[in-house]
């Protein structure tokens, strides 16, 4: 069957509800979770250059935010990465896109888990001095994320908005109180001056960083029910980018600036939650709600984690780039309940086998900085293809840094930024197979586990495994548009079709 024709099979549209409150804090509780989870991280092996660490990653994560932006505005639809890699790459690297975001949702949904488990023990701490304790902690904590996902129950958008808010109001008044009250300049000068890695180290710490950013698919993946998702999402997704990449600097010189680096690294598992511990004035409070919060906070985003995996690769299967069995629902709760269990499953044997390892946090941040660069770099070369394949989509917001060039008979905005993101997130990807043990491993395992499957499924039902099947990807322009209430938009693509309509067929 052509791909354009699985339309036709397709059920009623996602409800647009999604205002710019909600659709802000439902990015965020993708990524405002990070710091929770990843500032130990790399504290432990950036020390007193991890302001500098995530100084240079934070400018990637940037570049990276202002594509995701343009590709969400544009293309406002579910799916995310995995849609833009497949409209502007083909199935080949659609699904292979797909894939390495599968890869980053289900380590996602291990390594927070795990994360909240960490600022459950702020209370319990004897628990954190025994491993098997805390494996069995997580492994609870994930199984009832199943439970809830199989039979339909998760977080309202409201809910987000309200976590949202408590914990941007919690963030900003540690960072205020300490930068007040806390922080010791002379310590803070000793710490970057003399407290340094060594640059094998450093570079380590850097590919850790990007651990702090990742999840700005959470606003893409909601695009299709965002209302007025041209004007909505640019406003919120570039203010998501500055406020995360703020909290992250914030917090990692303030961490060294009061309390040093190490005592930070040495509790890596509930790092923030430490630091508000010490605080002057409201420490004794700080400490305890900073916990319960991290813990709330890491627990969405773990289960942002198997909506994701279960949602992409039921899409997937629904566009013909895995088998059918995937899209499989459940007669009773009306959920993707076979993806949910399958990809369960290998978050279970992921964290089975990080737990047997020296440092679990440590091995499931390598294979979730692979996945991530991984999809990124795809993402970042099919946005530049885009511009060139496509430039008649209107753009409500575009990556600045551009030139006009004719390319295929066609005048593009070539994004240099576009460009140099490209080469950003290729140099971490080679970084973290050169600097990360276990990403060098599972990462590249994991792909060929992937192709293994898209090459005997596409064999099987004799479809072509590199050529992509038939789309008409104009006409789903079209819908997209309709269905967003964009008016303006579509009738400025309607109008560039027609005037180049020799260039378009």
């Amino acid at each position: 069957m052509a791909a354009d024709e699985l339309r036709k099979e397709e059920g009623p549209s996602l409800r647009r509800a999604v205002s710019i409150w909600g659709s802000f804090s439902w990015g965020y509780a993708g990524v405002g979770a990070d710091i929770y989870m990843a500032l130990g991280l790399v504290l432990a092996f950036a020390m007193g250059a991890a302001p500098l660490a995530l100084f240079i990653t934070g400018l990637l994560y940037v570049l990276i935010g202002l594509i995701y932006t343009e590709l969400a505005s544009s293309y406002p639809v579910a799916g995310g990465g995995q849609y833009y890699s497949l409209r502007g790459l083909g199935d080949f690297w659609g699904f292979l896109g797909g894939w390495a975001f599968l890869l980053d949702f289900t380590v996602d949904v291990s390594l927070f888990a795990y994360a909240s488990a960490g600022y459950i023990n702020f209370f319990f701490p004897q628990f954190e001095q025994v491993k098997w304790i805390k494996i069995v902690e997580t492994l609870l904590l994930i199984l009832l994320l199943i439970v809830l996902n199989v039979r339909g129950i998760r977080e309202s958008s409201r809910l987000n908005e309200v976590f949202c808010g408590l914990d941007m109001f919690n963030e900003s008044l540690i960072i205020i109180i300490g930068f007040l009250f806390a922080f010791k300049p002379d310590l803070f000068i000793h710490q970057i001056t003399h407290e340094l890695p060594r640059m094998g180290q450093f570079l380590y710490g850097m590919t850790i960083a990007v651990v702090a950013f990742v999840g700005l698919e959470a606003i893409s993946q909601a695009a299709e029910e965002t209302i007025r998702p041209a004007s909505i999402i640019p406003r919120t997704s570039l203010s998501l980018t500055f406020v995360v990449l703020i909290y992250a600097l914030a917090f990692s010189v303030l961490g060294i600036g009061s309390l040093g680096w190490e005592p930070l690294a040495e509790h890596m598992h509930d790092p923030i939650a430490y630091l508000a511990k010490f605080l002057p004035l409201i420490g004794f409070i700080a400490g305890p709600f900073t916990a319960i919060l991290g813990f709330t906070l890491l627990y969405a985003s773990a289960n942002t984690g198997v909506m994701g995996y279960s949602r992409i690769s039921y899409s997937m299967s629904k566009l013909q780039l895995l088998p059918r069995w995937f899209s499989g629902v459940h007669h009773r709760y009306r959920t993707p309940y076979r993806t949910i269990l399958f990809f369960s499953t290998i978050v279970i044997i992921q964290l089975v086998l990080a737990g047997l390892s020296k440092n679990a946090m440590e091995t499931l941040a390598d294979m979730y900085a692979f996945g991530a660069l991984t999809s990124y770099t795809l993402v970042c070369v099919s946005h530049l293809r885009l511009r060139i394949k496509d430039p008649y989509t209107p753009r409500p917001y575009k990556i600045p840094g551009n030139i006009r060039l004719k390319i295929q008979g066609r005048v593009v905005d070539f994004p240099l930024l576009g460009l140099i993101a490209i080469f950003g997130t290729f140099f971490y990807l080679l970084l973290v197979l050169i600097t990360h043990y276990w990403a060098r491993i599972f990462g590249p395992a994991w792909l060929i586990l992937g192709l293994t499957i898209y090459i005997l499924y596409r064999k099987k039902n004799n479809l072509p495994i590199f050529r992509s099947l038939r789309r008409d990807w104009v006409n789903e322009q079209v819908r997209v548009l309709k269905e967003a209430g964009e008016v303006e938009a579509l009738e400025e693509y309607i109008k560039a079709l027609e005037e180049n309509k020799d260039e378009t067929k």
